[in-house]
């Protein structure tokens, strides 16, 4: 039987950490003096490594203000995780999902992610989920989405195939970074791009909610395996 590849994003799709980033990102532009831009903006490049997210948010400012900002950003909110009223909750039922599909032994489970590394390992150490993953790909991995070299990577260290991976995720970046990578991919609705751009991309579907999105990836694999 093909080994099966479900790999989740992380901000926006696993857990809701908006608030944390914009607060961040905030901080880090007013340091430079430099007004922030709109919450709209900077929820519109999450997911993509943080010098991309940052040249995109500052249209092409010089590499030196870039990264300042990048630094002024990783300071900031690392600072405010360790704040309690700072947090990045998971979505409800997201927890429940990845316990439920780990157990499943023809699956094995990544993240592909804009964060940094640290900032994933924090993140599943908080929720006892460590152990559910068998590969992790963060930005400082490689380049960043919608590149394929996550996805690459990825179905490289668990040795399963393109045909039988698929990403899951809330934005565009994830779902032009699927069709690069050649796997299938599915949107989720409660995440920070709105739902009629990432029905732009060839999705096998959008979840609207966990119980949703494991049906969905029932039907799909099944689909897979009564066509082989």
């Amino acid at each position: 039987m093909a080994r099966k590849l479900v790999i989740f994003d992380c901000d926006g799709t696993l857990v809701d950490s908006q608030h944390l980033i914009v607060a961040a990102m905030e901080q880090a532009f007013e340091a430079v003096k430099r007004p922030p831009p709109a919450r709209e903006a900077i929820l519109g490049i999450v997911g993509l490594s943080l010098p991309e997210a940052i040249g995109r948010l500052t249209d092409g400012e010089g590499e030196e203000t870039v990264l300042k900002i990048r630094d002024g950003y990783r300071d900031a909110f690392g600072a405010m995780r360790q704040d309690p009223k700072h947090n990045e909750p998971m979505y409800e039922g997201a927890r429940d999902a990845v316990l439920q599909l780990a157990q499943d032994k023809t699956i094995e489970l990544g993240i592909a992610t804009g964060k940094s590394r640290r900032g994933v390992d924090n993140l599943l150490e908080r929720f006892d989920l460590t152990h559910c993953f068998t590969t992790i790909q963060t930005a400082d991995d490689a380049p960043s989405k919608p590149h394929p070299g996550m996805i690459a990577q990825a179905l490289a260290e668990t040795g399963s195939q393109a045909a039988h991976a698929v990403m899951i995720g809330d934005t565009t970046f994830d779902m032009e970074m699927a069709r690069n990578a050649g796997v299938n991919a599915i949107g989720v609705s409660w995440g920070y791009h709105p739902v009629h751009l990432l029905t732009e991309h060839d999705v096998h579907g959008i979840a609207e909610n966990y119980a949703q999105l494991l049906t969905m990836l029932d039907g799909m694999f099944a689909a897979k395996s009564a066509a082989e």
